[in-house]
């Protein structure tokens, strides 16, 4: 086996990304990071190092002139190794118009979907991204300029749910080097040059400008960074999960009878899932552990936290700090928090 496919072997071991009999999506692009992992991960179950299966998922977005190109490359590079290509053709552009969101976005949202899509199709259990070290750091730099918490620093996870990352640990240079040593050529996503997106812009001016005016290690230091937060993130979740548990009263679906001396019947549905926490018990936590709280009973009863911004959370703390009499607050269309008997009553409306 070459250093690299070594170097991704003990990342797959460290963080325990592929196990025995596991059935693998790739999300391959044709470029050089995602060439790389296929082409990474054949050899290392060629050489029978784990017993894994793979099949690759890519997407023709249909806006650039080589996509075509990029399509039968990748669908040639299965075709040698023996592996399953399953190939989505999408009109990202229109797609956008029709459902008002950026080009960017819904490109995203459609690889997903797709990925996802040939997981079930697969009876697989994992999706692979070919994220990389630079794409990390690109990440945790948009999550800064975003606003974002201690979360958005820790930047991209080598496992989150059933996406795995690879190629985590690696540099482009690297990947480069051996894409070089197989004899690979991948193709060449010339959008990647464009300043258009938010992405590019980091990629190609944010990151080079620093690399040459205050630190060339820049990569390195932020990923150093990145994983520090990390380690003081898995304890601040360790202790959260702890008091969660401990004012946790209970999660149960209640009736819009049980509701009506905090707002008149609004609701449509017979029950409504709902999570009750203990109000004085919440009130005396740090906080932080308060911010993180409200996130879990969010994510438990919606299964994200999509929608939910700082100023929600905000408003919900001060809700529960005043603790006079019966209130509630919706911080969005789909959640209702009601304070009522000493108790949080965190509602899903839908």
């Amino acid at each position: 086996m070459e250093e690299f496919e070594k170097r991704v072997l003990k990342v797959i071991n460290k963080y325990n990304l592929i196990q025995e009999k596991d059935k693998i999506v790739l999300g391959v692009s044709g470029g050089p990071d995602s060439i790389a992992m296929l082409e990474s991960l054949y050899q290392i179950k060629t050489n029978n190092k784990i017993d894994f299966e793979i099949c690759v998922a890519h997407i023709n977005h249909g806006i650039r002139e080589n996509a075509k190109i990029d399509e039968q490359f990748v669908s040639d590079f299965c075709k040698e190794r023996n592996i399953e290509c399953y190939v989505l053709h999408s009109k990202v552009l229109e797609l956008a118009k029709d459902e008002k969101r950026g080009v960017e976005e819904t490109g995203r949202k459609v690889r997903y979907e797709f990925f996802n899509e040939i997981m079930e199709k697969t009876n697989s259990n994992k999706i692979a991204i070919a994220h990389n070290k630079k794409d990390n750091v690109e990440t945790i730099i948009m999550n800064v300029l975003r606003g974002s918490g201690v979360t958005g620093l820790c930047g991209i996870e080598p496992i989150s749910g059933v996406y795995i990352r690879p190629l985590m640990c690696e540099n482009r240079e690297d990947i480069e080097d051996y894409l070089k040593q197989k004899s690979i050529i991948p193709r060449i996503d010339e959008s990647n040059f464009e300043n258009e997106y938010t992405r590019n812009k980091i990629r190609n001016i944010v990151i080079p400008y620093i690399e040459k005016e205050f630190n060339p290690n820049i990569i390195e230091t932020i990923t150093r960074l990145s994983e520090i937060i990390k380690a003081d993130n898995e304890y601040l979740k360790k202790v959260t999960k702890e008091k969660y548990k401990e004012i946790l009263i209970k999660k149960q679906n209640l009736t819009n009878e049980q509701l009506q001396n905090s707002e008149k019947n609004v609701y449509n549905e017979d029950e409504l899932p709902t999570i009750i926490l203990d109000l004085k018990k919440f009130n005396e936590l740090e906080n932080v552990l308060q911010k993180r709280i409200i996130l879990i009973a969010i994510s438990e009863l919606f299964g994200t936290t999509q929608g939910i911004e700082k100023v929600h959370i905000d408003d919900i703390i001060k809700l529960c700090n005043k603790n006079i009499g019966n209130k509630f607050l919706t911080p969005n269309k789909r959640t209702k928090i009601v304070i009522k008997n000493k108790k949080i009553y965190i509602i899903a409306k839908e």
